[in-house]
């Protein structure tokens, strides 16, 4: 009777899905029939996957209905938080937790003769994200959510991802990420919601009745957008914001003249030509039509998104009003052309003179940087620009001009002033600097570290900050703990509720009870167990993937992260080098068993970073192929590293490598969720790293190399041959290196790294080896004590509460976009629907 009256049943217009075992069951047997068209006996893995996930998602729509009609019908301010890629990770897990049905779920489908956990791992993850940029967002997204703070993040629904890395002779190969093979039911398509975007053509002037200067653009081409909407759910709440990302379509799929007289290739080529725009994730922008792309994509997505709000905005009140009902967050440059287009929108499309449109448009819009390297600061061909967006890059002028009229105005006679902070780069082939136009136009502008937002004050954007102290400010990044320790590391989160209730999942700062516990030696011999556990996994899984064995036992040291010179794994495998070095010699004093785990992908072009790839097979090889050194090491590479394979190994680590050079990593949150699930932290004082060290304490924390402030000061007079000369050890280790030692003796293979490591070495490499052994002998000495090792471990852990995501959006909310929290009622109170119109 009890199940019965839980079960999905409809009131009048209330619909009502049950949470318990029984209604699950029923529900998951009728999307195999209803949806699916299968039934028990011929269904396959993937069909009770897509089964389930439709049964789960229905249940978060339930929500998400609720939550976006409080949030139309209510006054309140919106965040609309455009990104490039949001790198969600697998669906199903996250959204069992923040519902909290996992048990139930588990048992019905129990009942059934599945397992929860085989389907789990079935899932594919969404290609929608790369790095840390787009973790980011997918945090950022579920705190708030979590925090009750209405929000919609824009950005494309990618066809393809990247790409997925493998493995062929040490090289990193790239396959075509087709991760929508299968479908993705959690999302819901709107193909109903059309806007149009415009490309090329030409602008014409004139005025209108009232003398007014009114300018048409014509474009050359259209193409088309319409959403797919995804539900993020929040931890605790009833709140339910969503991803709205775009994909486009041809204004006409089908020259249907051209398909008559046979020219079928003319038929289709508008249509090809639209999709291609969200086919896929930073496609390689070396050609001048990859640039063109790229272009295309940021265009793209940021006038659907503003289009969209325009169209939200006049269903409750006028267009002057956008700023107050829209908080928009950059998140880095990718989505800077939202500035001309929002420009362009009031101005050309809603009739507002400019003084009223900036007026909006520096309201509504802010920028976080995260980037303090210049190569990596957007900069578009000024060509291309003026070809592709002839209209934007007018409003680009004429931001540019009144700008500049300003800079002189405030440092009269300065014209070298004025170059540097242009719109317009015009020295070599003129191009426009999105960081700046993000900057000029923005009400505020915030680093993501504390050592990242001084820096770029003191460097990359000195100039503005000089004019506008008041638009810089901080907000440091941080993690969600519901995916990066309850979902991903469930023994310990169940080790941590026991000790100090479930508080902690949406207050982190909760963690803090757990500080007492180290010094309880039973406490101690429980987390070792569960960190034990999860190696043991780790192992089980690589030996099934990989075919390698590692030892659970053994110090397990991960560096897992976007491969890069600036983050240093080079430095990583040359204290690799010198390990295996030792071991050659017999010379084991002062080691511990340890593995190397290494994982990150390369940019495709980034022909150094594949090198480096090939390097950490290369010392793999000569490891495994040495009975002396494969009793004591391993170093193993895992590819197609993601969030799914993220979820495996940060439970696992013991030492979590973040080794940058100092004042070059933004801030780092590999770095947060190593160190959630306990793992000690060798690194360097760059990004984050600081304030990880302020926070846990500098005991357990274990810090080298030199300062952002010594790299900065020694550049000009650095000799890399000078350091080689005073330090026989390392020089051999390079000319080991240079002589084919790891490439089976190429000489070649490594000479690339080889020159740039004795002839610049523009990332202190060499600069930082001494003091980075030094250190990992320091790591040794600490592991060996293991009472005192979990003491840190179980400190760390306890000391992180300020790196959840959580706080980082409170901290938008307050000092940049200025939004409240809007509760969404309960089922038991919610109006029926066809109340919310």
């Amino acid at each position: 009777m009890l199940a019965e009256k839980q079960a999905q049943r409809v009131e009048g217009e209330r619909i009502h899905l049950g949470m318990d075992a029984a209604s699950i069951r029923k529900d998951f047997v009728e999307k195999l029939f209803f949806e699916l068209m299968k039934f028990p006996g011929v269904a396959t893995r993937s069909d009770h996957y897509l089964a389930l996930a439709h049964v789960v998602r229905d249940r978060l729509l339930e929500r998400w209905v609720r939550s976006a009609r409080t949030f139309l019908e209510g006054r309140h301010r919106s965040v609309i938080y455009l990104s490039a890629e949001y790198l969600l990770g697998p669906q199903l897990g996250n959204a069992l937790l923040s519902l909290g049905i996992e048990p139930p779920v588990r048992e019905a489908l129990s009942s059934l003769g599945l397992s929860l956990d085989e389907l789990l791992e079935h899932e594919a993850e969404p290609g929608l994200g790369n790095g840390g940029l787009g973790r980011l967002a997918a945090c950022f997204m579920d705190s708030l959510a979590t925090l009750k703070l209405p929000a919609i993040g824009h950005g494309i629904r990618y066809e393809f991802g990247i790409f997925e890395q493998g493995i062929r002779d040490g090289w990193q190969v790239e396959r075509t990420d087709r991760w929508l093979r299968l479908g993705f039911p959690w999302e819901v398509q709107r193909p109903e919601i059309l806007h149009t975007v415009g490309f090329g053509g030409h602008t014409e002037h004139g005025r209108d009745e009232q003398g007014r200067l009114r300018v048409l653009w014509l474009p050359e081409r259209f193409v088309k957008g319409y959403p797919s909407d995804t539900p993020v759910l929040g931890s605790g709440t009833e709140n339910t914001n969503f991803l709205r990302l775009w994909t486009a379509a041809a204004g006409e799929e089908l020259d249907l003249g051209a398909f008559q007289v046979g020219d079928y290739r003319r038929a289709v080529e508008d249509k090809v030509r639209s999709e291609n725009i969200t086919k896929i994730l930073y496609p390689n922008d070396s050609s001048p039509a990859g640039k063109q792309l790229r272009l295309e994509q940021q265009h793209f997505f940021v006038s659907c998104a503003l289009q969209d709000c325009i169209r939200l905005l006049l269903q409750k009140t006028s267009i002057r009003e956008l700023a107050d009902k829209f908080a928009i967050q950059l998140n880095d440059t990718h989505p800077t052309l939202a500035i001309p287009e929002l420009m362009r929108l009031l101005m050309d499309e809603h009739g507002l003179s400019w003084d009223e449109a900036w007026s909006i448009t520096t309201r509504s819009i802010s920028y976080t940087n995260h980037t303090l390297m210049a190569e990596a600061l957007e900069t578009w061909p000024l060509p291309l620009f003026a070809r592709l967006l002839p209209r934007h890059l007018e409003i680009v002028y004429e931001i540019n001009r009144r700008f500049l009229d300003e800079v002189r105005s405030r440092f009269p006679g300065d014209e070298e002033r004025v170059r540097r902070m242009s719109l317009i780069d015009e020295s070599g082939e003129k191009s426009v600097r999105m960081a700046h136009l993000a900057t000029a136009a923005s009400h505020t502008v915030n680093g993501v570290a504390a050592l990242h937002s001084r820096l770029l004050r003191e460097t990359v954007l000195r100039d503005f900050a000089e004019i506008y102290p008041e638009r810089f400010t901080n907000v440091t990044n941080g993690v969600t703990p519901r995916r990066f320790l309850a979902l991903a590391n469930p023994r310990l989160s169940g080790l941590i509720t026991e000790a100090i209730g479930d508080g902690w999942l949406i207050n982190l700062e909760r963690l803090r009870g757990l500080e007492p516990f180290a010094e309880d030696a039973a406490f101690r011999a429980r987390w070792r167990a569960v960190k034990r556990a999860n190696k043991e996994e780790l192992a089980s899984w690589l030996f099934r993937r990989l075919g390698v064995e590692v030892d659970p036992s053994a110090l397990l040291d991960a560096q897992c992260k976007r491969i890069h010179e600036y983050k240093r794994q080079l430095l990583n495998l040359l204290h690799a080098a010198w390990m295996h070095e030792r071991l050659r010699r017999g010379e084991t004093e002062g080691l511990v068993p340890r593995t190397f785990l290494l994982a990150g992908k390369a940019a495709p072009g980034y022909a150094m970073a594949k090198l480096i790839i090939r390097l950490v097979h290369g010392v793999a090889a000569a490891v495994e192929a040495d009975p002396k050194a494969r009793k004591l090491m391993r170093l193993v590479f895992v590819p197609d590293f993601n969030v799914k394979n993220a979820q495996r190994i940060y439970p696992a680590a013991d030492l979590s490598e973040q080794i940058s050079t100092a004042g070059m990593e933004a801030s780092g949150t590999g770095n947060m969720k190593f160190a959630l699930s306990g793992a000690l932290t060798i690194g360097t004082l760059d990004g984050a790293n600081v304030e990880i060290r302020e926070a846990v304490g500098e005991e357990n924390f274990f810090l080298f190399g030199l300062t952002a402030e010594q790299v900065s000061a020694s550049r000009a007079s650095y000799q890399p041959q000078a350091v080689l000369a005073a330090d026989p050890e390392l020089s051999q280790l390079v000319e080991a290196l240079a002589e084919g030692r790891y490439s089976s003796g190429d000489k070649e293979l490594y000479a690339p790294l080889v020159r740039s490591l004795r002839e610049r070495d523009p990332f202190f490499v060499l600069a930082d080896f001494r003091s980075y052994v030094d250190c990992q002998r320091r790591v040794s000495r600490a592991f060996e004590d293991q009472e005192s090792w979990t003491r840190a471990s179980i400190l760390n852990t306890a000391r992180m509460g300020g790196f959840s995501s959580d706080r980082s959006i409170r901290e938008y909310a307050a000092r940049v976009w200025k939004v409240e929290p809007v509760e969404v009622a309960p089922e038991s109170r919610a109006e029926p629907l066809s109340r919310a119109g």
